[in-house]
């Protein structure tokens, strides 16, 4: 009975947490690879559904909430100091607006998804970029194009809102070089 309940523990001793050295996506998916929720396994559906590879993936969530489950942008600040609304309902790993969450599960028919959920999250993010993929061309390897769309939205991806923002293209010159060394430490663990 003990060794049953020692098991359980350890199954599901990392859930909740957010992982630490988010530097190197291998020491990611070793503290996450419960049994119950195991981010690489999850993170390899979503690449084999949507084409996008697991470093795009991942190195998205890690540009988008540095993996919290609970991220939130800041509030902003009403007379400099007290706390007031937040500048949009961005939530959760993927930080998905509202209205991209809904859309996303009517589409995908995953209405109970939810954004601090690693794996509807990550199935998300597949999926929003192979709709940029659809929509705007955009290869599905191409970590810094698909960062843009995801940043701009598929509308100003297209207007090309991005092409006069250099923090958009700042972010998005992050995003990639993460998803390159992503991409050679997942290699050197044999993922």
């Amino acid at each position: 009975m003990r060794a049953a309940v020692l098991a359980l523990i350890l199954a599901l001793g990392g859930c909740a947490s957010t992982p630490t050295h988010i530097d190197d996506v291998c020491a990611v998916f070793d503290q996450k690879g419960g049994w119950f929720n195991n981010w690489y396994k999850a993170a390899k559906r979503s690449e084999k559904e949507f084409g996008v590879p697991v470093a795009i993936l991942m190195a998205t969530i890690y540009k988008e909430s540095g993996f919290q489950a609970d991220a939130r942008p800041p509030r902003t600040k009403l007379l400099g100091f007290i706390p007031w609304k937040r500048p949009s309902s961005a939530y959760g790993y993927p930080q998905a607006l509202d209205g991209t969450w809904d859309w996303y599960r009517r589409e995908t028919g995953h209405g109970g998804a939810d954004r601090d959920d690693f794996g509807d999250a990550v199935h998300f993010v597949g999926w929003y970029h192979y709709q940029s993929h659809v929509r705007n061309g955009i290869a599905r390897n191409d970590a810094y194009h698909l960062y843009l769309a995801y940043y701009a939205g598929h509308g100003g991806y297209a207007r090309g809102t991005w092409k006069s923002r250099p923090y958009m293209k700042r972010s998005a010159q992050r995003a990639q070089d993460m998803a390159s060394r992503y991409a050679v430490q997942m290699e050197r663990c044999g993922r």
